[in-house]
């Protein structure tokens, strides 16, 4: 399972975006179930616009199977809360601390993102041990 950060929805989406090309292609290369966040989703639509192509394209590719959706519950948001609270000195976003919470509860460190300086950082907890994660991009 990987998961996907809003950078590279957006670069799929919006073929204007610079890192359209290169989202493209490593999606070509993934195999693997896809997932994401309503957080990193509301970044995405919003970045998108409501109304544009891009926004109509991403909804008919998860209508489609390609990209399944890991909801926070009430411990998950309270953990994403308190990761933006341990990495103040790094902001984290909501978006960002979701996907370390859905890493940690599905067990699964590999993220498809563009923003490699922000993972590289970030460290997934599983039981006393901390996992940085595998960047796919």
């Amino acid at each position: 399972m990987i998961l996907v950060d809003s950078g590279p929805l957006v670069a799929l989406f919006d073929p204007r975006d610079d890192a359209h090309v290169g989202a493209q292609g490593t999606l070509q290369k993934v195999a693997e179930p896809m997932v994401t966040t309503i957080p990193v989703l509301t970044e995405v639509f919003h970045l998108l616009g409501p109304a544009t192509q891009g926004a109509n394209a991403l909804r008919e590719f998860m209508r489609r199977g390609g990209l399944g959706v890991w909801y926070l519950l009430a411990d998950t948001l309270g953990r994403s809360l308190e990761l933006m609270d341990q990495y103040a000195d790094h902001p984290m976003d909501l978006a960002d601390a979701s996907l370390v919470a859905a890493a940690e509860t599905l067990r699964t460190t590999r993220v498809f993102t563009i923003d490699r300086n922000d993972f590289q950082s970030y460290r997934a907890r599983f039981g006393r041990r901390l996992r940085g994660f595998t960047m796919i991009s």
